[in-house]
Protein backbone atom coordinates (compact mmCIF):
# COMPACT_ATOMS: atom_id res chain seq x y z
CA UNK A 1 0.00 0.00 0.00
CA UNK A 2 1.53 3.31 -0.96
CA UNK A 3 1.56 6.23 1.42
CA UNK A 4 0.01 9.51 0.30
CA UNK A 5 0.30 12.98 1.82
CA UNK A 6 -2.98 14.56 2.90
CA UNK A 7 -3.82 18.18 2.13
CA UNK A 8 -3.71 18.90 5.84
CA UNK A 9 -0.20 17.49 6.13
CA UNK A 10 0.92 19.68 3.22
CA UNK A 11 -0.43 22.75 5.03
CA UNK A 12 1.56 21.84 8.13
CA UNK A 13 4.65 21.31 5.97
CA UNK A 14 4.23 24.76 4.40
CA UNK A 15 3.95 26.28 7.87
CA UNK A 16 7.15 24.59 9.10
CA UNK A 17 8.99 25.59 5.93
CA UNK A 18 8.48 29.24 6.84
CA UNK A 19 10.93 28.89 9.77
CA UNK A 20 14.69 29.00 9.28
CA UNK A 21 16.80 26.01 10.31
CA UNK A 22 19.21 26.33 13.25
CA UNK A 23 22.89 25.52 12.67
CA UNK A 24 24.79 23.18 14.94
CA UNK A 25 28.57 22.92 15.10
CA UNK A 26 30.73 19.85 15.54
CA UNK A 27 31.84 21.23 18.89
CA UNK A 28 28.24 21.50 20.08
CA UNK A 29 27.55 17.95 18.93
CA UNK A 30 30.48 16.66 20.96
CA UNK A 31 29.49 18.39 24.19
CA UNK A 32 27.18 15.54 25.11
CA UNK A 33 30.28 13.80 26.38
CA UNK A 34 30.51 10.08 26.85
CA UNK A 35 27.30 9.35 28.70
CA UNK A 36 24.56 11.92 28.31
CA UNK A 37 21.84 11.63 30.95
CA UNK A 38 18.20 10.94 30.10
CA UNK A 39 17.44 14.62 30.81
CA UNK A 40 20.09 15.92 28.42
CA UNK A 41 18.99 13.44 25.75
CA UNK A 42 15.40 14.54 26.22
CA UNK A 43 16.38 18.17 25.67
CA UNK A 44 18.23 17.13 22.49
CA UNK A 45 15.15 15.14 21.38
CA UNK A 46 13.00 18.23 21.92
CA UNK A 47 15.37 20.28 19.79
CA UNK A 48 15.41 17.65 17.03
CA UNK A 49 11.65 17.08 17.17
CA UNK A 50 11.34 20.71 16.10
CA UNK A 51 14.48 21.13 14.00
CA UNK A 52 14.26 18.02 11.80
CA UNK A 53 10.67 18.71 10.62
CA UNK A 54 11.75 22.27 9.68
CA UNK A 55 14.59 20.87 7.56
CA UNK A 56 12.41 18.14 6.04
CA UNK A 57 9.69 20.68 5.23
CA UNK A 58 12.15 22.89 3.31
CA UNK A 59 13.13 19.89 1.21
CA UNK A 60 9.54 18.77 0.47
CA UNK A 61 8.67 22.28 -0.67
CA UNK A 62 11.70 22.58 -2.87
CA UNK A 63 11.20 19.11 -4.41
CA UNK A 64 7.62 19.98 -5.30
CA UNK A 65 8.49 23.24 -7.00
CA UNK A 66 11.49 22.13 -9.08
CA UNK A 67 11.57 23.79 -12.50
CA UNK A 68 11.34 22.34 -15.96
CA UNK A 69 9.18 19.33 -15.13
CA UNK A 70 11.82 17.81 -12.86
CA UNK A 71 9.27 17.77 -10.00
CA UNK A 72 7.05 15.49 -12.12
CA UNK A 73 9.61 12.69 -12.45
CA UNK A 74 8.47 9.49 -10.69
CA UNK A 75 11.70 9.10 -8.68
CA UNK A 76 11.66 12.75 -7.57
CA UNK A 77 8.05 12.35 -6.40
CA UNK A 78 9.06 9.23 -4.52
CA UNK A 79 11.80 11.11 -2.68
CA UNK A 80 9.41 13.98 -1.86
CA UNK A 81 6.99 11.43 -0.39
CA UNK A 82 9.72 9.91 1.80
CA UNK A 83 10.50 13.34 3.21
CA UNK A 84 6.82 14.15 3.80
CA UNK A 85 6.23 10.80 5.47
CA UNK A 86 9.21 11.27 7.79
CA UNK A 87 7.92 14.76 8.59
CA UNK A 88 4.54 13.27 9.52
CA UNK A 89 6.09 10.60 11.75
CA UNK A 90 8.18 13.14 13.65
CA UNK A 91 5.42 15.69 14.14
CA UNK A 92 2.82 13.13 15.23
CA UNK A 93 4.98 11.49 17.89
CA UNK A 94 3.15 12.12 21.20
CA UNK A 95 5.15 14.13 23.77
CA UNK A 96 5.26 12.69 27.29
CA UNK A 97 3.13 14.20 30.08
CA UNK A 98 5.68 15.57 32.53
CA UNK A 99 5.09 17.06 35.94
CA UNK A 100 5.78 20.75 36.49
CA UNK A 101 8.91 20.14 38.59
CA UNK A 102 10.42 17.81 35.96
CA UNK A 103 9.75 20.46 33.29
CA UNK A 104 11.45 23.09 35.45
CA UNK A 105 14.42 20.83 36.11
CA UNK A 106 14.81 20.32 32.36
CA UNK A 107 15.16 24.06 31.86
CA UNK A 108 17.59 24.52 34.77
CA UNK A 109 21.23 24.43 33.70
CA UNK A 110 23.45 21.87 35.35
CA UNK A 111 25.78 22.95 38.18
CA UNK A 112 28.75 21.63 36.26
CA UNK A 113 27.82 23.30 33.03
CA UNK A 114 30.99 23.44 30.91
CA UNK A 115 32.33 26.91 30.23
CA UNK A 116 33.09 26.10 26.59
CA UNK A 117 29.46 26.20 25.51
CA UNK A 118 30.28 28.45 22.62
CA UNK A 119 27.75 29.38 19.98
CA UNK A 120 28.53 28.18 16.49
CA UNK A 121 30.52 30.59 14.31
CA UNK A 122 29.79 31.10 10.59
CA UNK A 123 31.17 28.41 8.31
CA UNK A 124 34.35 29.67 6.55
CA UNK A 125 33.80 27.54 3.44
CA UNK A 126 30.40 28.88 2.64
CA UNK A 127 29.37 32.23 1.28
CA UNK A 128 26.38 33.71 3.07
CA UNK A 129 23.29 31.94 1.80
CA UNK A 130 25.19 29.71 -0.62
CA UNK A 131 23.18 26.63 0.31
CA UNK A 132 19.94 28.32 1.29
CA UNK A 133 16.90 27.52 -0.76
CA UNK A 134 15.12 30.78 -0.13
CA UNK A 135 16.04 34.31 0.69
CA UNK A 136 16.05 35.01 4.37
CA UNK A 137 18.68 34.29 6.90
CA UNK A 138 20.80 31.72 5.19
CA UNK A 139 23.19 30.70 7.91
CA UNK A 140 20.47 29.62 10.24
CA UNK A 141 20.82 31.99 13.17
CA UNK A 142 17.23 31.98 14.33
CA UNK A 143 16.40 35.60 14.96
CA UNK A 144 12.96 35.56 16.45
CA UNK A 145 13.16 32.57 18.73
CA UNK A 146 14.62 32.47 22.19
CA UNK A 147 17.82 30.49 22.37
CA UNK A 148 16.81 28.88 25.65
CA UNK A 149 14.19 26.71 24.01
CA UNK A 150 16.15 26.15 20.80
CA UNK A 151 19.23 24.61 22.33
CA UNK A 152 20.62 21.45 20.81
CA UNK A 153 22.89 20.68 23.71
CA UNK A 154 21.78 21.75 27.18
CA UNK A 155 23.34 20.32 30.32
CA UNK A 156 20.37 19.87 32.67
CA UNK A 157 20.03 19.52 36.42
CA UNK A 158 20.78 15.82 36.90
CA UNK A 159 20.72 15.78 40.68
CA UNK A 160 17.72 13.42 40.81
CA UNK A 161 16.40 10.54 38.72
CA UNK A 162 14.30 11.15 35.63
CA UNK A 163 10.79 9.65 35.41
CA UNK A 164 10.32 6.46 33.33
CA UNK A 165 8.04 8.17 30.77
CA UNK A 166 10.92 10.46 29.87
CA UNK A 167 13.25 7.50 29.31
CA UNK A 168 10.51 5.77 27.32
CA UNK A 169 10.05 8.82 25.10
CA UNK A 170 13.82 8.92 24.44
CA UNK A 171 13.72 5.28 23.29
CA UNK A 172 10.67 5.84 21.10
CA UNK A 173 12.17 8.97 19.58
CA UNK A 174 15.41 7.12 18.74
CA UNK A 175 13.42 4.26 17.15
CA UNK A 176 11.51 6.76 14.98
CA UNK A 177 14.80 8.35 13.89
CA UNK A 178 16.17 4.92 13.06
CA UNK A 179 13.18 4.13 10.85
CA UNK A 180 13.50 7.50 9.09
CA UNK A 181 17.22 7.01 8.48
CA UNK A 182 16.56 3.61 6.91
CA UNK A 183 13.76 5.01 4.75
CA UNK A 184 16.15 7.65 3.36
CA UNK A 185 19.09 5.30 2.73
CA UNK A 186 18.42 5.23 -1.00
CA UNK A 187 17.85 8.98 -1.47
CA UNK A 188 21.09 9.71 -3.38
CA UNK A 189 20.58 6.91 -5.89
CA UNK A 190 16.82 7.50 -6.24
CA UNK A 191 17.43 11.20 -6.85
CA UNK A 192 20.09 10.24 -9.41
CA UNK A 193 17.49 8.04 -11.07
CA UNK A 194 15.08 11.03 -11.12
CA UNK A 195 17.67 13.20 -12.87
CA UNK A 196 18.21 10.40 -15.40
CA UNK A 197 14.47 10.13 -16.08
CA UNK A 198 14.42 13.86 -16.64
CA UNK A 199 17.51 13.85 -18.89
CA UNK A 200 16.03 11.07 -21.00
CA UNK A 201 12.70 12.81 -21.30
CA UNK A 202 14.34 16.10 -22.17
CA UNK A 203 17.16 14.57 -24.22
CA UNK A 204 19.64 16.67 -22.27
CA UNK A 205 23.26 15.70 -21.99
CA UNK A 206 24.10 18.02 -19.18
CA UNK A 207 22.25 19.57 -16.28
CA UNK A 208 22.07 23.33 -16.00
CA UNK A 209 23.26 25.54 -13.14
CA UNK A 210 19.86 25.79 -11.47
CA UNK A 211 19.55 22.07 -11.10
CA UNK A 212 23.20 21.76 -10.18
CA UNK A 213 22.82 24.21 -7.31
CA UNK A 214 19.54 22.58 -6.26
CA UNK A 215 21.37 19.23 -5.98
CA UNK A 216 24.17 20.87 -3.98
CA UNK A 217 21.62 22.27 -1.53
CA UNK A 218 19.61 19.08 -1.45
CA UNK A 219 22.56 16.78 -0.76
CA UNK A 220 24.16 19.21 1.68
CA UNK A 221 20.92 19.33 3.62
CA UNK A 222 20.78 15.53 3.60
CA UNK A 223 24.28 15.34 5.09
CA UNK A 224 23.12 17.61 7.92
CA UNK A 225 19.91 15.69 8.60
CA UNK A 226 21.74 12.36 8.61
CA UNK A 227 24.46 13.75 10.84
CA UNK A 228 21.94 14.93 13.47
CA UNK A 229 19.96 11.68 13.25
CA UNK A 230 23.04 9.43 13.34
CA UNK A 231 24.49 11.38 16.24
CA UNK A 232 21.28 11.17 18.25
CA UNK A 233 20.77 7.44 17.65
CA UNK A 234 24.35 6.74 18.70
CA UNK A 235 24.04 8.88 21.85
CA UNK A 236 20.80 7.14 22.85
CA UNK A 237 22.19 3.67 22.25
CA UNK A 238 24.32 3.37 25.37
CA UNK A 239 25.81 0.02 24.33
CA UNK A 240 28.59 1.44 22.18
CA UNK A 241 30.55 3.10 24.95
CA UNK A 242 33.43 0.74 24.59
CA UNK A 243 35.57 3.40 22.96
CA UNK A 244 35.95 6.50 25.12
CA UNK A 245 37.21 8.62 22.21
CA UNK A 246 33.73 8.53 20.60
CA UNK A 247 30.84 10.85 21.34
CA UNK A 248 28.02 9.49 19.21
CA UNK A 249 29.47 9.14 15.70
CA UNK A 250 32.10 11.83 16.29
CA UNK A 251 35.56 10.63 17.20
CA UNK A 252 37.54 13.09 19.30
CA UNK A 253 40.76 11.33 18.24
CA UNK A 254 40.36 10.46 14.57
CA UNK A 255 43.71 8.99 13.49
CA UNK A 256 44.14 10.15 9.90
CA UNK A 257 46.74 7.57 8.95
CA UNK A 258 44.63 4.56 9.94
CA UNK A 259 41.61 5.84 8.03
CA UNK A 260 43.71 6.69 4.97
CA UNK A 261 45.33 3.25 5.01
CA UNK A 262 41.90 1.60 5.11
CA UNK A 263 40.55 3.81 2.29
CA UNK A 264 43.62 2.92 0.19
CA UNK A 265 43.01 -0.81 0.67
CA UNK A 266 39.31 -0.47 -0.17
CA UNK A 267 39.92 1.64 -3.29
CA UNK A 268 42.60 -0.77 -4.57
CA UNK A 269 40.32 -3.74 -3.95
CA UNK A 270 37.44 -2.14 -5.88
CA UNK A 271 39.85 -1.23 -8.69
CA UNK A 272 41.22 -4.79 -8.98
CA UNK A 273 37.71 -6.15 -8.94
CA UNK A 274 36.40 -3.73 -11.58
CA UNK A 275 39.28 -4.06 -14.07
CA UNK A 276 40.11 -7.69 -13.32
CA UNK A 277 43.67 -6.70 -12.35
CA UNK A 278 46.01 -8.98 -10.44
CA UNK A 279 47.30 -5.91 -8.62
CA UNK A 280 45.93 -2.36 -8.58
CA UNK A 281 48.29 0.63 -8.99
CA UNK A 282 50.25 1.26 -5.80
CA UNK A 283 49.49 4.14 -3.44
CA UNK A 284 52.12 5.64 -1.17
CA UNK A 285 50.98 7.27 2.09
CA UNK A 286 52.99 9.97 3.87
CA UNK A 287 51.41 10.76 7.24
CA UNK A 288 52.49 11.16 10.84
CA UNK A 289 51.08 8.04 12.56
CA UNK A 290 50.15 10.09 15.65
CA UNK A 291 48.23 12.80 13.81
CA UNK A 292 44.64 12.88 15.07
CA UNK A 293 41.83 15.43 15.34
CA UNK A 294 38.11 15.60 16.09
CA UNK A 295 36.01 14.54 13.12
CA UNK A 296 33.37 12.10 11.86
CA UNK A 297 35.40 9.12 10.64
CA UNK A 298 32.58 7.97 8.32
CA UNK A 299 32.73 11.27 6.41
CA UNK A 300 36.52 11.22 6.10
CA UNK A 301 36.56 7.59 4.91
CA UNK A 302 33.96 8.39 2.28
CA UNK A 303 35.88 11.40 0.90
CA UNK A 304 39.20 9.55 0.78
CA UNK A 305 37.70 6.45 -0.82
CA UNK A 306 35.94 8.45 -3.56
CA UNK A 307 39.03 10.55 -4.32
CA UNK A 308 41.36 7.54 -4.46
CA UNK A 309 38.93 5.61 -6.64
CA UNK A 310 38.96 8.47 -9.17
CA UNK A 311 42.76 8.53 -9.18
CA UNK A 312 43.11 4.78 -9.65
CA UNK A 313 40.57 4.80 -12.45
CA UNK A 314 42.47 7.57 -14.24
CA UNK A 315 45.81 5.76 -13.81
CA UNK A 316 44.51 2.43 -15.13
CA UNK A 317 42.64 3.97 -18.05
CA UNK A 318 45.53 6.23 -19.06
CA UNK A 319 48.22 3.56 -18.89
CA UNK A 320 46.15 0.59 -20.05
CA UNK A 321 44.99 -2.41 -18.03
CA UNK A 322 47.81 -4.67 -19.20
CA UNK A 323 50.66 -2.42 -18.06
CA UNK A 324 53.16 -4.21 -15.83
CA UNK A 325 54.14 -1.28 -13.62
CA UNK A 326 51.73 1.59 -12.98
CA UNK A 327 53.01 4.95 -11.70
CA UNK A 328 52.54 5.36 -7.95
CA UNK A 329 49.79 7.61 -6.58
CA UNK A 330 50.86 9.63 -3.53
CA UNK A 331 48.77 10.62 -0.52
CA UNK A 332 50.41 13.33 1.60
CA UNK A 333 48.90 14.53 4.86
CA UNK A 334 49.97 17.85 6.38
CA UNK A 335 49.00 19.37 9.69
CA UNK A 336 48.48 23.09 10.06
CA UNK A 337 47.00 25.20 12.85
CA UNK A 338 43.69 25.72 11.03
CA UNK A 339 43.50 22.81 8.64
CA UNK A 340 44.63 19.29 8.14
CA UNK A 341 45.22 18.95 4.40
CA UNK A 342 45.36 15.70 2.47
CA UNK A 343 46.78 15.80 -1.03
CA UNK A 344 46.18 12.96 -3.48
CA UNK A 345 48.56 13.14 -6.48
CA UNK A 346 48.09 10.79 -9.39
CA UNK A 347 49.74 10.38 -12.78
CA UNK A 348 46.50 9.51 -14.50
CA UNK A 349 46.86 11.83 -17.49
CA UNK A 350 45.06 14.82 -16.01
CA UNK A 351 41.93 16.61 -17.13
CA UNK A 352 41.76 19.37 -19.76
CA UNK A 353 41.10 22.75 -18.16
CA UNK A 354 37.85 23.19 -20.03
CA UNK A 355 36.52 19.98 -18.46
CA UNK A 356 37.30 20.90 -14.83
CA UNK A 357 33.92 22.55 -14.17
CA UNK A 358 32.28 19.31 -15.34
CA UNK A 359 34.02 17.40 -12.56
CA UNK A 360 31.75 19.19 -10.07
CA UNK A 361 28.51 18.60 -11.96
CA UNK A 362 26.36 15.66 -11.04
CA UNK A 363 26.56 12.83 -13.56
CA UNK A 364 28.17 14.27 -16.59
CA UNK A 365 27.86 10.87 -18.21
CA UNK A 366 26.10 10.87 -21.57
CA UNK A 367 22.44 9.99 -21.86
CA UNK A 368 23.01 6.81 -23.83
CA UNK A 369 25.67 5.21 -21.66
CA UNK A 370 24.43 6.22 -18.26
CA UNK A 371 23.93 3.14 -16.13
CA UNK A 372 20.28 2.46 -15.42
CA UNK A 373 20.00 2.32 -11.67
CA UNK A 374 18.09 -0.49 -10.13
CA UNK A 375 15.94 1.21 -7.48
CA UNK A 376 17.32 -1.09 -4.76
CA UNK A 377 20.87 -0.59 -5.93
CA UNK A 378 23.32 -0.08 -3.11
CA UNK A 379 21.20 1.43 -0.40
CA UNK A 380 24.22 2.46 1.63
CA UNK A 381 25.60 4.94 -0.96
CA UNK A 382 29.05 4.05 0.27
CA UNK A 383 30.16 1.04 -1.74
CA UNK A 384 29.60 2.83 -5.02
CA UNK A 385 30.84 1.06 -8.15
CA UNK A 386 34.15 1.99 -9.73
CA UNK A 387 32.55 3.99 -12.52
CA UNK A 388 29.95 5.53 -10.26
CA UNK A 389 27.61 8.07 -11.75
CA UNK A 390 29.83 11.08 -11.41
CA UNK A 391 28.70 11.75 -7.86
CA UNK A 392 31.95 10.98 -6.03
CA UNK A 393 33.69 14.35 -6.18
CA UNK A 394 30.75 16.76 -5.86
CA UNK A 395 29.37 14.91 -2.84
CA UNK A 396 32.81 14.60 -1.24
CA UNK A 397 33.20 18.35 -1.58
CA UNK A 398 29.90 18.83 0.27
CA UNK A 399 31.10 16.56 3.08
CA UNK A 400 34.27 18.64 3.36
CA UNK A 401 32.38 21.94 3.38
CA UNK A 402 29.80 20.73 5.86
CA UNK A 403 32.32 21.07 8.69
CA UNK A 404 34.15 24.10 7.30
CA UNK A 405 36.66 22.35 5.04
CA UNK A 406 36.88 22.19 1.25
CA UNK A 407 37.97 20.06 -1.67
CA UNK A 408 39.97 21.48 -4.56
CA UNK A 409 41.33 20.02 -7.73
CA UNK A 410 44.33 21.09 -9.80
CA UNK A 411 45.21 19.22 -12.94
CA UNK A 412 48.07 19.06 -15.43
CA UNK A 413 46.66 17.80 -18.69
CA UNK A 414 48.94 15.13 -20.11
CA UNK A 415 50.35 14.23 -16.69
CA UNK A 416 48.00 13.91 -13.75
CA UNK A 417 45.78 15.49 -11.12
CA UNK A 418 46.21 16.73 -7.56
CA UNK A 419 43.21 16.80 -5.25
CA UNK A 420 43.50 18.83 -2.04
CA UNK A 421 41.19 17.90 0.79
CA UNK A 422 41.15 20.61 3.47
CA UNK A 423 39.66 19.62 6.82
CA UNK A 424 38.93 22.32 9.34
CA UNK A 425 40.37 21.60 12.78
CA UNK A 426 38.64 24.38 14.64
CA UNK A 427 35.27 22.60 14.70
CA UNK A 428 33.20 25.56 15.88
CA UNK A 429 31.77 26.53 12.51
CA UNK A 430 28.04 26.14 11.97
CA UNK A 431 26.52 23.76 9.45
CA UNK A 432 25.76 25.34 6.07
CA UNK A 433 22.00 25.41 6.14
CA UNK A 434 18.89 24.94 4.02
Amino acid sequence: MSWKASERLMDTIRHYASFPATGVSLRQMVQFGEKPSAGTLFRASQFLAEELPIRLAHRVQELQTLPDGLNEMPSVKKVADWYAQSFEELTSLPRPQLSKDVRERLMRPSKKSPSYLSEATPNPSIEEGQYSSWSGNGNGWSKGRSLATRRYFAPVDDTADWPPELQLYNQKFAQTLHRIKRRHDGVVTTMAQGILEWKRRRQRMIIDNNIQSFLDRFYMSRIGIRMLIGQHIALTDQSHYRDPSYVGIICTKTYVRDLAQEAIENARFVCEDHYGLFEAPKIQLVCDPNLNFMYVPGHLSHMLFETLKNSLRAVVETHGQDKQEFPITKVIVAEGKEDITIKVSDEGGGIPRSAIPLVWTYMYTTVDRTPSLDPDFDKSDFKAPMAGFGYGLPISRLYARYFGGDLKLISMEGYGTDVYLHLNRLSSSSEPLQ
